[in-house]
Order: structure tokens, then sequence, then C-alpha cells
């Protein structure tokens, strides 16, 4: 293994994780096993601490490539309760509003997916990794500030229903960058004249790479601490 020319790990992001949590599990473990002091790794594609699955993470030389390996379709597989929002649009925040759910049918939740595929405009969740104006809007919506947000373009080219109740749906969704599952969350509840909120997700599929192909992050470790590698000449070539 070269770390230092770069090498990339396909990781199933564990439950209750944040992104920089397996960034800073795998970057540790590299700079104990090579004995280096700093050693460049970083991820294509934020994943929220209640979200699991693909996590790409890449080391060395191999960062130069993050924006073109987080371009890459995106699928996930997403329960969203029905009747109930919260401003997080997911389990991060308490509910603050409850709705009916009696008129929701099947057919009314398959033809109401049918209307989010393709090209379609999204505003962003305020608990979000989106900036204003300098600041990251999560910081400002967890200090009780207003947060507003612009709506932004992306596709969605698959929805299917893989699961109905009237209190609650699983969806499977095949999107582009940037795509906001909890947003989406937050719009079909609305479109069923109700509220929803996600109550569990996981990213099944980043490009090619498919979550069965994914290390849990114990197996990355244990292959970083196991396989050879190349050492690095300085710790300079490390920068």
């Amino acid at each position: 293994m070269d770390y230092i020319s770069g090498e990339i790990f396909y990781i199933d992001k564990p439950l209750k994780w944040s992104s920089f949590d397996v960034v800073k599990r795998v970057r540790g473990t590299l700079l104990r096993r090579m004995h280096i002091k700093k050693l460049k790794v970083g991820h294509a594609g934020t994943l929220d601490p209640l979200a699991t699955g693909v996590m790409i993470v890449v080391t060395g030389r191999a960062t130069k490539l993050i924006d073109e390996l987080q371009t890459g379709v995106k699928e996930y597989i997403a329960t969203i309760a029905l009747g109930a929002t919260t401003p997080s649009f997911d389990l991060e925040t308490e509910i603050d509003a409850s709705y009916p759910t009696e008129h929701i049918t099947e057919q009314r939740v398959r033809e109401t997916l049918s209307r989010f595929i393709g090209t379609i405009q999204q505003i962003p969740p305020a608990y979000s990794a989106c900036k204003i104006d300098g600041n990251r809007a999560y910081k400002m919506a967890r200090k009780g500030h207003a947060v507003e947000l612009k709506p932004k373009t992306l596709v969605i080219d698959e929805i299917e229903l893989m699961d109905f109740s009237q209190t609650a749906i699983t969806i499977r969704v095949v999107c582009s960058k940037g795509t906001y599952i909890r947003a989406l969350a937050r719009d079909i509840g609305q479109a069923l004249d109700s509220g929803g909120h996600l109550t569990a997700l996981r990213r099944t599929r980043v490009g090619d790479i498919r979550i069965a192909e994914c290390l849990s992050i114990d197996e990355a470790v244990k292959k970083i601490e196991t396989e050879p590698f190349v050492m690095p000449e300085t710790d300079e070539q490390t920068a």
C-alpha cells in the first residue's frame, strides 16, 4: 500500500459517526502505523451522523481526486415517517408539528413520488453544512437564528417505493450530488398534504461503488495495521 501516492478506502460508515470521525480514525491509524506526524486524508461526500453506508476515504495525493469521486450518482435507502415534522427534517431534533395521515394511500404515495423524478429545485435543510456569509447553516440553526437558503438544482433519476404504511414509507432513491434526502422527506410529506421527516438513511452506492464492496471501520483499521506499506522518505512528503 502506498498511502503517500494515494490509496482509496470504501468504508461502511457506522451509525452516529460523523464523516470527520471516520477520517480521524483512518488518519490516526495510519500515523501510528507509519510513525509519521502528518498525512493528508479526506473523504468524498459527507454523510450525516444518523446515516450509514458508502463513504469514500482517500489518502495522500489521491485527495486531489475528491471532486471527481464525489460527482458520481448516489443511491440511498430512506425511511420517512409521515404525519410529523422536525426542524432538522430527521431525528436530530424533536417533533415540532403533527399532521393527519388517514388520507394517504399507497397509490397516492406512488403518484407523488413520480413527481420528484427528473430535474428539480430543492431548498437545503437549515441544519446543513451550507454556508451563509461564511457561516455554516447548522451552527446558526442550532443557536436559534433564522436560516434562509436558496433552492438548488439537482437531478433525481429514480425513486422506488419499497414499503408503505400510512405512517411511514421506505424508498430507494438514485440522485445527483448535492441531494439532501432529509429535504426530500420534508417535500414528500408536504406533497402528501401531511408532514414528513427522515428516520433512517443508508447510502448504498456512490458511482460504481456499492455497499457490498465496503469495509467496516474495524476492517479498514485492521487492513492498515497488517498490510505492507511504502514508507515515506521524509515527513514533508506527507503534507
